[in-house]
């Protein structure tokens, strides 16, 4: 039982960490600060350099070399929560600790002058995660805390077609990822004379895990100006399998003495999903321009984990836990307009779909629909220039009736706050 108690924490462990790769709530699809501040639709207009995000196409039409540095800060929701957990079967009210993550970008592009060829290289950041709640919180047999730190770096090549005013392009993504996570292991607790149970939910100690990750995939983009004031964008990003490999480490508590302090691998393969984004853009006069995007993502591909521990645990091999996610849609509309020829005002609105069916609603990942507003500006010369934006994000009130398979029943409500600045150079 003991043995068995341990290897299910791990087994928590390890697919805690694999929220941060899945879930509209950490997929960060705010990779631009002139994109984020039209609510993200920028598959059709891309043309800054942090199109390689949105779509790469978009960088065969920019000329000359640029350079664009930037940062987004999401102050992580404080998540409240009224309901009721294993550890705590009445009523009980928690909220998630402050904090706050900063997720940096980096893009590089130059067009050729003898070839309509473009190249670039964007290092960014689609799924980081941060997510604390109290050491006693009515949680804690769930998680206490989970850091999930990723990187990708993204070589890519555009073709521009000018006959036919279109380009595409294409590149790789290499991710890389570092996770670390901290939760309480509880169990029954027997009687070892009679097997009598004399806790029904003891606490055994601390677990802790950090795992590492390393991931291939591509990209391509396609973008079409028929007209010189309309376009047309389509983005796909593929799928990426990641091998999780890592450690994890125990430290008895109130009854887990017995166990000692044993430390074991513990390895999975999770794949990615796929994002297909299609987007229109259309400028109603010289100053205006709206854009509408809608994005799929294959969620689907997330419905079990299977995980693999070293010898000490391997008798819990082969024992995959469903999760069941769905492919999900975003609606995004954005719009800018030119109130001088060098500074820009723009707004956007999106709306996201969560994947997560009710069942697997936990809380690492307390996800829901949202709406996401956002505002900003930009101010640009032939030299660069510095783009500016907000956003609010709000979900939709999460609701699960009857306790889920992670032992909560209660409604789940959350707010995030993102700021975002790059600055641009033209050489």
């Amino acid at each position: 039982m003991n043995s068995r108690l341990v290897a299910s924490c791990i087994t928590a462990a390890v697919m805690g960490t694999a929220t941060m790769s899945f879930g509209a709530g950490f997929k960060i699809a705010e990779q631009g600060a002139k994109a984020m501040a039209m609510g993200n639709a920028f598959a059709a207009q891309a043309d800054d350099p942090s199109a390689l995000a949105y779509n790469p196409a978009g960088i065969a039409f920019q000329k000359g070399t640029q350079v664009q540095l930037g940062s987004t800060t999401i102050l992580v929701p404080q998540s409240d929560f009224q309901g009721t957990t294993r550890l705590s079967p009445t009523a009980t009210s928690e909220k998630a600790n402050r904090d706050i993550f900063i997720a940096p970008t980096f893009y590089a592009t130059t067009s050729m002058d003898s070839l309509p060829l473009s190249f670039g290289l964007g290092v960014n950041s689609f799924h980081p995660l941060a997510k604390r709640w109290d050491t006693n919180s009515a949680f804690r047999d769930s998680i206490q805390s989970i850091s999930v730190k990723p990187i990708n770096f993204q070589p890519t090549v555009a073709y521009r077609f000018d006959d036919l005013k279109l380009a595409v392009a294409g590149g790789f993504d290499i991710t890389y990822a570092q996770v670390s996570l901290q939760k309480m292991v509880y169990a029954p607790v027997q009687n070892p004379s009679n097997g009598a149970i004399i806790s029904p939910y003891g606490q055994y100690g601390t677990l802790g895990a950090d795992a590492t990750a390393t991931g291939y995939g591509y990209n391509f983009g396609l973008q079409w100006k028929p007209l010189h004031n309309i376009s047309f964008g389509a983005a796909y990003r593929s799928k990426i399998k990641l091998g999780l490999e890592g450690d994890a480490n125990f430290l008895p508590g109130t009854y887990g003495a017995s166990l000692g302090q044993p430390k074991t691998t513990a390895s999975t393969d999770i794949t990615l999903p796929d994002a297909l984004t299609l987007g229109i853009a259309y400028k109603p006069t010289d100053k205006l321009t709206v854009e509408f995007d809608v994005e799929r993502t294959g969620w689907s591909s997330y419905n079990e984990l299977n995980l693999k521990f070293g010898t000490s645990l391997a008798a819990f091999n082969n024992n995959p836990a469903k999760k069941n996610w769905e492919d999900v849609w975003a609606y995004r509309f954005g719009t800018q307009y030119a109130i001088t020829p060098k500074i820009d005002l723009r707004a956007g609105y999106a709306y996201d779909t969560t994947p997560a069916p009710n069942d697997t609603v936990g809380p690492e990942l307390p996800d829901a629909d949202r709406h996401n507003f956002s505002v900003g500006t930009g101010f640009h010369n032939d030299l660069g220039s510095v783009d500016l934006a907000y956003m609010w994000v709000h979900w939709i009130d999460r609701t699960v009736t009857t306790p889920n398979s992670t032992g909560i029943a209660g409604t789940f409500k959350s707010d995030a706050y993102l700021f975002a600045a790059a600055v641009t150079l033209k050489f």
